[in-house]
């Protein structure tokens, strides 16, 4: 994590921009994420589950003009119900109602821009908006044994929150995964990718 952000802060300086480090601060992180698995193809009903979510995280912003960058390390829990049952192929093999959990650390790493120039409002409210790529790595799932599952997975991340008192942000955003994140083992080319809303808090410290 630590290797990342100071990765971010020698690009930063490399461009010259002055007193990057007293714009850089560390907080924590915790929210909720409402996950639907996506097949390519209409296989059976899947209904969306409520995952959570906690970790650190760093933000970076350059002075003066509310542009930025923040990196997180995160674990998740995302996953969904998937109605195996509702096809022979796999309610012949004792499958019906199964509950899928994704355990994952995750980073993401976003551009973001703060609206600072509002008379003064900003000390108390201000708006942020946010966008970039998430990375995460499987760490656990629930064992059925009919899927197969990908290492990894990458997905877009974008978003709205706002910053409370300088110290607390509130962030809603939407991650679309761009490669699979599970695929069936009978059928080939059945993959599923995860689609989440997340809403989350941050503690700056």
């Amino acid at each position: 994590m630590k290797k990342i952000l100071a990765i971010v802060m020698l690009f930063i300086a490399m461009l010259g921009v002055n007193e990057v480090q007293a714009q850089t601060r560390w907080g924590v992180v915790a929210g909720v994420d409402y996950t639907n698995l996506s097949f390519d193809q209409d296989l059976f009903t899947i209904n969306q589950n409520v995952g959570a979510t906690a970790g650190v995280t760093g933000e970076l912003m350059i002075p003066g003009i509310g542009f930025g960058v923040d990196a997180s390390l995160l674990y998740t829990q995302r996953g969904a119900t998937l109605n195996l049952g509702e096809r022979p192929l796999w309610s012949s093999q004792g499958y019906g109602k199964e509950n899928m959990l994704l355990h994952y650390l995750e980073i993401p790493i976003h551009l973001k821009f703060k609206f600072k120039n509002l008379n003064g409002l900003e000390n108390t409210i201000m708006p942020i908006l946010f966008a970039g790529p998430e990375f995460s790595f499987l760490v656990g799932h629930s064992n059925i044994k009919a899927m197969e599952y990908a290492g990894g997975e990458f997905g877009i991340d974008v978003g709205v929150g706002c910053e409370i008192l300088q110290r607390f942000q509130v962030n809603a955003s939407y991650c679309w995964g761009m490669s699979y994140a599970l695929k069936t083992k009978q059928l080939d080319d059945f993959s599923a990718r995860n689609r989440c809303w997340k809403l989350a808090c941050t503690y700056f410290f």
